[in-house]
């Protein structure tokens, strides 16, 4: 894996949350810059074409798919073009988007966006039995811990672009610029 090296004009959450670099919302989330700098650092880590264990296609669709269950459109929209231009399989997609993948075939994505399910929208359900149906699906223990912290990464994304935009919208109401 390289070691991402943090671009301010490129960074994720400040793009998805439509903040404009010298306002002061922006400047307001860059004063504790090592946040912004570790998000997008785990961002460039989590979504590196050279992770093992779990291929980037497959990242994708599980972001997706959690972004699509938060009801996080926006988001959802970025993964979904990502995993567009990756290619990610059509029929995958369309599961991952329609939030359905019990269309999927058994196997590695279907046991994995099932996953994301449950940790997302049941945590409790999150247990040892829901872990134990993963490597049965062919995914390594590494890679099952790679798939959790990705969908707490996602989770937290989600949180940060909704408060942020939230925070916009209340400068916004208030006449004032975010």
């Amino acid at each position: 894996m390289s070691t991402p090296v943090y671009d301010i004009s490129k960074d994720v959450i400040d793009q998805l949350a439509g903040l404009a670099a010298g306002s002061p919302l922006h400047g307001l989330r860059h004063q504790r810059d090592k946040v912004a700098v570790a998000s997008q650092g785990s961002y460039d880590t989590l979504f590196d074409p050279a992770l093992e264990g779990i291929g980037l296609d497959e990242r994708l669709l599980v972001a997706l798919y959690a972004c699509r269950l938060a009801g996080a459109s926006d988001l959802a929209a970025h993964y979904r073009a990502r995993a567009e231009a990756v290619p990610a399989d059509a029929a995958q997609l369309a599961a991952a988007d329609s939030g359905e993948p019990e269309q999927l075939p058994e196997g590695r994505l279907r046991a994995m966006l099932v996953f994301t399910r449950a940790l997302t929208q049941r945590p409790v359900e999150g247990d040892k039995a829901a872990i134990e149906k993963l490597p049965a699906a062919g995914i390594s223990t590494p890679a099952v811990v790679a798939l959790s912290q990705l969908i707490a990464f996602v989770s937290y994304q989600l949180r940060v672009v909704a408060g942020l935009k939230a925070m916009r919208a209340a400068a916004a109401q208030q006449g004032e610029s975010a």
